[in-house]
């Protein structure tokens, strides 16, 4: 979630956020642990260094600050989402079928993703930002794998022609009350909302 606005014209790669940086594995496994155990506002750059067991100066040379770091994280878990959505709906014979199944998994399991989740439990204005103000890297990174979709979907005749940006833009806006009030349904309410999810995406997209 970084505080860039969206700048359409693409796919997002996963490593987009970090393209500048070779932060090793074990730092970003730390600082999920850290956030996972505190909370985003009380993880620092001295917990991140004590759970990798290197240096706050080694750290420093690394990333300007703990955000950073965090920012990383995130958009890596997501990034992780995505890749597993796709594979699970990457049969399906259509590109419009395998955009709306891909996009309604994301939505269905980004809720449960533990960061995600921590993120709501501990810090949730945190989220704020991103849902009035700008587009971060996570959304960006959301934006860029739909449109990959849809335009696999314009490919086939699936999905009716439109600019693929706005197209992309219009699923994240449409999906994302979906993931940030995912928690006021219960589960059978949510699977119902799901399925009605999938079926509105399905008729939009259409060709």
């Amino acid at each position: 979630m970084t505080s860039q606005r969206h700048n359409s014209g693409g796919a997002v790669s996963a490593r987009a956020a970090s393209a500048d940086r070779d932060i090793p594995v074990e730092v970003l496994d730390a600082t999920r642990a850290a956030v996972l155990a505190v909370g985003v506002r009380r993880t620092t750059l001295t917990d991140v260094a004590r759970r990798a067991g290197v240096s706050r100066m080694t750290l420093y040379r690394l990333v300007p600050d703990v955000t950073t770091l965090i920012l990383e994280v995130m958009t890596r878990e997501f990034a992780a989402l995505i890749a597993e959505s796709e594979r699970i709906v990457r049969r399906r014979r259509t590109g419009r079928a395998r955009a709306v199944a891909a996009t309604v998994e994301l939505v269905r399991r980004l809720p449960e993703a533990p960061l995600f989740r921590r993120v709501l439990d501990v810090d949730p204005e945190l989220l704020l930002p991103y849902l009035t103000d700008r587009l971060g890297a996570t959304q960006r990174l959301a934006i860029g794998h739909v449109r990959r979709l849809l335009a696999d979907g314009v490919a086939d005749g699936s999905i009716r022609r439109a600019d693929l940006d706005v197209l992309a833009v219009t699923v994240l806006f449409a999906t994302t009350p979906f993931v940030v009030s995912a928690r006021l349904l219960d589960d059978d309410q949510r699977a119902a909302a799901l399925d009605e999810l999938g079926r509105m995406l399905d008729s939009w997209l259409a060709s």
